[in-house]
Order: structure tokens, then sequence, then C-alpha cells
């Protein structure tokens, strides 16, 4: 039998359904599960239109979603898009869920006119590149990224 799995930009009415997801996310970069924390971050991003989900369902279910933070390059006088946050719930990784969501990320960014869609994975994290790569990512070789935490 085979799967359909279904992408589609995300609407504040996901929100239950998103924010286990999302909180889902964050445990497996080691953050502490708090669904209320992870529901109250993106409702502030959908209340601001500060970011573009995409959400995934497979034979139904949840399967996963990214995550777009719009910004723009002064260079190219131009709008780009950081996509920050990718996941897959185990049970639908290597079915394909992980391509199409970045392919909906990709299709959102050609029509808006974007010149660039950016990520930041783990180095460690090789199954991720191996689909970021498959699908046309290509890994910087010119720039070198820092990060200032103002936090201390």
């Amino acid at each position: 039998m085979t799967q359909t799995t279904v992408v589609r930009q995300a609407v504040v009415a996901d929100l239950p359904v998103l924010a286990p997801l999302f909180d889902a996310y964050r445990q497996f970069y080691g953050r502490s599960p708090d669904v209320a924390a992870a529901q109250s971050f993106l409702r502030e991003r959908f209340d601001h239109g500060e970011s573009v989900i995409f959400l995934a369902h497979a034979a139904g279910a949840p399967a996963g979603f990214t995550q777009l933070y719009p910004s723009f390059s002064s260079v190219s006088l131009a709008r780009t898009f950081v996509l920050n946050d990718l996941f897959v719930v185990a049970s639908q990784r290597r079915t394909g869920v992980g391509s199409r969501l970045l392919r909906a990320a990709t299709d959102h960014a050609r029509a808006l006119g974007a010149v660039r869609l950016t990520l930041n994975t783990d180095i460690q994290n090789t199954s991720a590149q191996a689909v970021y790569e498959a699908r046309g990512w290509k890994r910087d070789r010119e720039y070198f990224v820092y990060h200032f935490l103002p936090q201390g």
C-alpha cells in the first residue's frame, strides 16, 4: 500500500498539531519537553507574520514540518529565507517526507522571487546532509558562519 503524503502551508488553527511536533524537534536537539512554550513560540510567529511553516501529513497523521524565516540580501537587493527548522517524526524518516517538505520550502521561495534559501545543520547529521545534497542544496565553501551570544 502506497502512503499518501500531503504538505501544505500551516495556519494558526494547526497549532495543536504543530506544537507537539515542534516540541519533539526541540527535544531532538537536547531541550527539555515544553509543549506549552512551543505553542506560545509558534503562536507569536503566526501573530506577527514572522515565519512560514509547512506541515506534512502521511497516511492522515502529522509527519513533520519545516519553518522558514524571511530575510533579505542587501547586496542582491532581494528576499532570502532561512530554513531554520526541519523535522520528520522517526516513523516517517526515509519515506520522502523530508524531501517533500524541502520541495515545499523551495517552491515557496521561488514563488516569492527569493534569491537564496539558507540552512544550517549539525556537522554530524550526515543523513540530513545527504537529503539536502540530493535535493540540490550546496554546502557553502566561501563563508564562515559566526555567532554572537548577547546573553553570554
